[in-house]
């Protein structure tokens, strides 16, 4: 009996010794596993950034244009989404996010290998959530990016032109970005560049490129000489509406949790869109103009493409300040500088989303220090901070820019890049796709 005690003993001991090593080891597993929470968080923001995209911009851009290229706008745009969520499954992730890569571009889990249910992908804490969710959330940006880059080009460009240079636009110019900017290992992610939802990634390079492409392309026929007023401004404000709602999603997810940040981002994109609504009209009444619903609806585009680096990155009335002034710089640019210069940026891709961009990406570093209300513990000097965002910029400029002229290149060698002038003045909803918008 004695003996059998000690034995007791002797293995109860040996049990208290393992105890902790296997409660480290439970929990190291159940840290591995998705918080439901946010798992069902990301997937509904998910949902909201493919409502951005149909139908919110291809209402909000459709509007924008004439009734004979209503169809063919909201085409494009809707055939550019699916083109890149497949192109994304393929080897778009991998090429951003993959296991192996350097600073410019990474590699692996081409056409998802070794990616199941069980998959997690890494968080900004300990959390983890599906990776099939992140897959879905990133791929909803990669589609939208495409998307907006079309604004430029649309009522002009041929429909089998767009889909080759999507294929090759994403390819060498949006995964790479990506890459840099939100993957560990990135060039501007070491760097240590904030872009909390896309201001580079997104804004910048889809305004950019919007540029570049409609210079390569050139004007409309008949531009600017003939009126090319928007034929339903009620489809552009619904479309408005839909972008701001699907926004909370780019912003707010882009958190990867629902917690405190995404409350943050939530109410920055509120308030520094309302202040972009409101300071665009005021401009166009200092201008001499009547506030308008076409001013009210690019104020607010204006302020949510501000505040999607800041998202995160500021305080409420630090975004109130980012939106004003994001408004007024892209109102400006609308206005007086495109008119000025000539070039025929269809749907003013460039003059919101890029210059927007811009102020946005640059004015996180100084809403981002906690002297103005933001969430950085001042550890990184603000003039600091601010560099690094113009490399950022300057970065994502010169890479868009360069890799779109080559992807117009391709696509005007394998298809031309204009429809005929016959299509042109018809409109591509007949001459495209053999539809009308609107019978009578």
């Amino acid at each position: 009996m004695r003996k059998f005690l000690t034995k007791l003993t002797g293995l109860a001991a040996l049990a208290s010794l393992s105890v902790p090593a296997f409660a480290q080891e439970a929990a190291e597993a159940a840290a591995a596993v998705p918080n439901p929470g946010n798992n069902a968080w990301m997937m509904t923001a998910t949902i909201l950034v493919l409502l951005m995209i149909l139908p919110g911009l291809a209402l909000f851009y459709g509007g924008l244009t004439r009734t004979k290229n209503m169809l063919a706008t909201m085409t494009q745009i809707g055939a550019a989404a699916c083109l890149a969520m497949l192109i994304w499954v393929t080897y778009g992730y991998g090429l951003a996010f993959g296991p192996e890569g350097n600073a410019f571009i990474s590699w692996g889990k081409f056409f998802l290998a070794g990616v199941d249910s069980s998959s997690t992908a890494a968080t900004f804490s300990d959390e983890v959530i599906s990776e099939y969710v992140f897959i879905s959330f990133q791929m909803t940006f990669a589609a939208i990016t495409l998307a907006l880059v079309l604004g430029s080009v649309v009522e002009r460009m041929k429909f089998s032109a767009i889909m080759v240079f999507g294929i090759v636009w994403l390819t060498i110019v949006y995964f790479p970005i990506a890459h840099m900017v939100w993957a560990g290992g990135g060039l501007l992610f070491e760097m240590g560049a904030l872009d909390f939802a896309g201001g580079t990634v997104v804004h910048i390079n889809a305004g950019v490129s919007a540029l570049v492409a409609a210079l390569i392309l050139g004007n409309r026929k008949g531009y600017p000489k003939e009126p090319m007023a928007p034929h339903s401004l009620t489809l552009t404000m619904v479309g408005t509406g839909l972008l701001w709602v699907g926004w909370f999603g780019f912003n707010a997810g882009s958190e990867l949790e629902a917690d405190g940040t995404a409350g943050l981002a939530m109410i920055n994109t509120f308030v520094a869109t309302a202040s972009g609504a409101l300071f665009w009209m005021v401009a166009e009444r200092l201008s001499g103009h009547k506030g308008s619903a076409l001013g009210f609806c690019s104020g607010v585009i204006a302020g949510l493409v501000a505040v999607t680096p800041a998202a995160g990155n500021s305080g409420p009335f630090g975004a109130i300040v980012l939106g004003a002034v994001a408004s007024l710089i892209c109102y400006y640019s609308v206005s007086f500088l495109k008119p000025r210069l000539g070039y025929d940026d269809s749907l003013d891709a460039f003059g919101i989303h890029g210059v927007g961009g811009m102020v946005g990406a640059i004015g996180t570093g100084i809403v981002y220090q906690p002297m103005f209300g933001g969430p950085g513990d001042g550890s990184t000097a603000m003039g600091a901070q601010v560099i690094t965002q113009i490399i950022g910029v300057l970065v994502t400029i010169g890479w868009a820019g360069i890799g779109t002229a080559i992807a117009m290149f391709v696509a005007k060698l394998v298809t031309g890049l204009r429809v005929t002038e016959e299509v042109e003045r018809e409109g591509l909803d007949l001459g495209e796709h053999g539809e009308r918008a609107y019978n009578y």
